[in-house]
């Protein structure tokens, strides 16, 4: 993977160990108590456990595909820009998820410099061609940010971050892509201000 490479959510590419013990529990729990609710996606239920998996198909593009559920129940593109921009940007360190009713930025800044230094040696696995790489850690929603329902929501997620890759053979230090997954994945709770 070069530093040019999108190193979400990116988110872009699902992504989830932090939550391992938290969040896993907490899913279990949520599923088998009834507690998540099919359809809830207006935040005005807040504060609620909520679910957010950003992801990319064989590309490094700064541009994913996330899906939110739980609390909130929505879905649309999620892009990397800078603080304070309206463009995307590789390496931004915010994540904007587009949702269909509205939209709201996460921080992805300490996930994505620990994504980078996990994949600044790659093919990790040089025998076969391949890299995976997973980090997790805290990835809070930027305080201000929310735009039609989702104004005034305010929370974090515990979030990991996945890359699973093929590359073409023979690994050089020119690493072509022939096959990849970036998954940016996680639970959290949001609440209204």
């Amino acid at each position: 993977m070069k530093n040019t490479r999108f190193a979400t959510a990116a988110a872009l590419a699902g992504v989830l160990t932090l939550v391992g013990c938290a969040a896993a529990t907490a899913s279990a729990t949520a599923a088998t108590s009834g507690t998540a609710k099919a359809g809830a996606g207006n935040p005005a239920s807040l504060p609620g456990l909520t679910y957010l998996t950003a992801y990319s198909i064989n590309t490094d593009n700064p541009i994913l595909t996330s899906v939110v559920s739980g609390a909130i129940g929505d879905y649309g593109p999620a892009e990397e820009v800078s603080p304070g921009s309206t463009g995307v940007s590789a390496h931004g360190s915010e994540l904007e998820l587009k949702l269909t009713r509205g939209t709201f930025r996460l921080n992805v800044a300490a996930i994505d410099k620990k994504f980078i230094a996990g994949t600044s040696h790659e093919p990790v696995f040089p025998r076969s061609c391949s890299t995976y790489v997973s980090v997790s850690g805290a990835v809070p929603i930027v305080p201000g940010s929310g735009t039609g329902t989702y104004q005034e929501i305010a929370g974090a997620f515990a979030m990991t971050l996945t890359l699973n890759e093929v590359h073409d053979s023979p690994c050089t230090t020119s690493v072509s892509i022939l096959r990849q997954v970036i998954v940016l994945s996680g639970a959290g709770k949001i609440t209204k201000r």
